[in-house]
């Protein structure tokens, strides 16, 4: 991917030209537009497309029925639309942008820097995402054709063995792509976290020392920086968490208080327990081999969580109990842990989309948070051998069940589980 492809779309001759001049230098293609409906023409006929910065308000068809008619075709899925808009839009005028497909905003007049600075982040992420795109794909094609080679030669016990290897390298490769995938979230977090902290301190500036000369819409212009570039910097940093996490040998593991651990995070949401009126009762747990980081990181998203969505007018009360299983083959001793909450719950039928990245069910313009806590929740689940499952029904509550091992030794079963009914007894 050689060239850099943008399409800009405006009414204006006079603001296309502006975009043109701020980001010429830095090599891109242009493809200009004086409407939404020449842009879905020119989309329709080129694909090609890295980026797309469209003005919202347009004669005909707005910038937002624009990003909505593009998103519709799955070829077009891909190309990120940046809004350039004059206007004050309120939050849910705001809103019903990004639910269009776009991803992001910037306000006229156009800011030189700030606008190439955007452009550069979205057309690298557009290019690394192409890439493993690619690669995908690639795999993909070649695991298929394996498994038709391994279906035309059953008969053949030798090249069936020989299939087997290279179906396995490519699982190998498979994981690599994965392993990269981490370590570039993990990258283009932690270099996004300079520029942000530059966005920061000259927006704490300018409101600092320029308040009392700029009018309401510039203090609200500063504001939106600061509320935009704090929800980033939350966003950033549950990135980096998540890459963080990495596969744990059992020397990693450390037999810990899960009581202990819960107290602590207890303390640390004291402020949110009492300004909720929160009631937690705990009943006392067992000592397991945990990473202590780690299943401090999973207990304090899942309670965070239950004091967050909580239901208005209703103090959240929150159980946190646990019973000892068997399960898996071979069968195996587990804890499960359960903790459970009076809030606004979820339907069923979604369960497993909330463990995945980015992934919310609820009103984000009610509730703050990125789509990555629980996420978390499941891989430190899994790196400890266990398991991460709820239940809930709406405006009744949620459960949510941790399954860790007693012990990453077989040999230690038993022994772990005479010593806590004998805790218990």
């Amino acid at each position: 991917m050689s060239e850099i492809k943008i399409l800009l779309v405006d009414d204006r001759e006079d603001n296309l030209l502006s975009i043109e001049t701020i980001l010429a230098s830095d090599g891109y293609s242009f493809v200009k537009a004086n409407s939404g409906r020449q842009a879905l023409k020119i989309l329709l006929k080129d694909q090609d497309f890295n980026l797309v910065l469209m003005d919202v308000k347009m004669p005909g068809l707005s910038g937002f029925e624009t990003a909505s008619l593009i998103y519709e075709r799955d070829k077009l899925k891909h190309i990120p639309v940046i809004f350039i808009t004059a206007y004050n839009y309120s939050e849910e005028k705001v809103y019903e942008g990004y639910k269009t497909g776009a991803v992001d905003y910037i306000y006229k007049p156009i800011n030189a820097q700030l606008l190439k600075a955007k452009v550069s982040v979205f057309i690298d992420l557009y290019k690394k995402n192409h890439q493993l795109i690619i690669q995908e794909q690639k795999l993909i094609s070649i695991n298929k054709n394996l498994a038709i080679e391994i279906r035309e030669r059953k008969k053949s016990e030798d090249k069936i063995r020989s299939l087997n290897v290279r179906l396995l390298e490519n699982i190998e490769h498979l994981k690599d792509a994965n392993t990269e995938l981490a370590r570039f979230a993990y990258v283009a977090s932690h270099d996004l976290q300079e520029p942000l902290r530059k966005i920061q301190t000259y927006g704490d500036l300018l409101k600092n020392k320029y308040a009392s000369v700029l009018d309401e819409p510039g203090r609200n212009y500063i504001d939106r920086i600061q509320n935009g570039s704090a929800r980033l910097q939350n966003l950033i940093k549950d990135i980096l968490s998540y890459s963080r996490l990495t596969e744990n040998d059992e020397g990693a593991f450390i037999k810990s208080d899960l009581n202990n651990i819960l107290n602590e995070i207890l303390i640390d949401l004291e402020f949110k327990i009492q300004d909720s009126d929160a009631k937690i009762k705990i009943t006392k747990l067992p000592q397991l081999p945990v990473n202590p980081g780690q299943i401090r990181q999973l207990f304090q998203n899942i309670i965070g969580n239950a004091l967050k969505f909580s239901r208005r007018g209703i103090p959240p009360k929150i159980n946190i109990t646990y019973d000892i299983i068997e399960k898996g083959n071979p069968l195996r001793l587990y804890c499960n842990i359960y903790i459970q909450d009076n809030g606004i719950g979820f339907d069923q039928s979604y369960v497993e989309q909330i463990f995945s990245l980015f992934k919310r069910l609820d009103d984000s313009s009610t509730h703050e948070g990125t789509g990555i806590g629980l996420a978390i929740c499941k891989k430190v689940a899994e790196q400890h051998g266990g398991f991460i499952s709820a239940t809930s029904k709406l405006n009744e509550g949620s459960t949510f069940i941790i399954s860790l091992p007693l012990s990453h030794d077989e040999r230690k079963i038993s022994a772990e589980k005479q010593s806590i009914e004998n805790t218990n007894c």
